[in-house]
């Protein structure tokens, strides 16, 4: 009986702690992300949402869109900052996902070599982009279209967005575009100059989304729904200064680097509209990057209840 006894106590006093443990991590919500002035919104949420509300966003920085992707599709984070055609792919191949605000807005720029003074002289040569599912995959065929040429008329290859500018710097590249930092990279650098600017090519562009996965909503919802709201009331608080604050603590990049790409850049308005998701995914499909795009009543969460 007292073994019994012992027993039981031992087992009250794990099951006591396992419920300790389980407490602390629902008050958890882990965010992928990569280290570019896009995700700033969710790092400034990151700062003050344990203050404001006892839940903590752990952060998960990545190198990689692929490594990111696969830790949101496999389940291993709640959520991520990330290129949107990304989410949209995986949603179109049966992850349960849902984007529920934007990243940012404008902030892309299409880089190219100081020779090439407009889009028709990128014909024959080589581009970068970060990976095929991204926005600066369109903003590209945006800028050969108005040129007359099509995808097919330059070489693409795809780049680490930290290896882009030092690639254009040795030649072994045209031009790029990827998120920022890094085409403020090469123009600080001299390596580069903006041929174009995201709103140029495409007025409203999306690109990188805040995207959570539904066992996370379902599950939590009413933390999903302060954390949203937490991460756009930060959005609309990240003015240039504190942005460059926050990009200092997080981007390890020269300041000088930072406030150029932060004039290209705004936070303060992160729905998804309608009309504007329309437009994306009129362009994955003429551009090739989907040919069956998830809807907006299916994809986008606007507003919880």
């Amino acid at each position: 009986m007292k073994k019994i006894i012992s027993i039981l106590t031992a087992g009250a006093l794990l099951f006591s702690l396992s419920a300790c443990g389980k407490k602390s991590n629902d008050n958890t919500i882990k965010i992928a992300y990569l280290p570019i002035t896009h995700s700033l919104a969710v790092l400034e949420t990151a700062d003050e949402l344990s203050e404001q509300t006892g839940l903590k966003v752990e952060l998960v920085k990545y190198g990689s869109w692929n490594e990111l992707m696969d830790a949101l599709n496999s389940g291993r984070v709640d959520g991520a900052s990330v290129l949107i055609e990304l989410a949209m792919k995986s949603k179109e191949q049966g992850i349960g996902l849902k984007a529920v605000a934007l990243g940012h807005k404008d902030g892309n720029v299409l880089i190219a070599s100081n020779d090439i003074t407009d889009a028709s002289e990128l014909k024959g040569k080589t581009i970068a982009i970060p990976h095929r599912q991204s926005s600066h995959n369109i903003l590209l065929n945006d800028a050969l279209v108005s040129a007359g040429l099509t995808i097919d008329d330059v070489n693409i290859t795809e780049l680490a967005p930290t290896e882009m500018p030092s690639a254009l710097a040795g030649g072994q590249i045209d031009g790029y575009c990827v998120a920022e930092p890094f085409g403020a990279k090469a123009v600080s650098l001299g390596a580069g100059k903006v041929l174009f600017t995201s709103e140029e090519l495409w007025e409203d562009s999306l690109c990188c989304g805040l995207v959570l996965t539904d066992r996370f909503i379902e599950k939590r919802e009413n933390d999903a729904k302060i954390f949203v709201e937490s991460y756009k009331q930060a959005g609309k608080s990240l003015t240039k200064e504190k942005a460059l604050e926050t990009a200092e603590k997080y981007l390890n990049q020269d300041k000088d680097v930072l406030e150029l790409s932060l004039q290209w850049i705004s936070y303060d308005d992160l729905d998804i509209t309608e009309e504007d998701y329309a437009v994306l995914t009129e362009k994955v499909k003429s551009y090739g990057l989907s040919e069956n795009p998830p809807s907006y009543a299916d994809f986008v969460k606007n507003n919880f209840e």
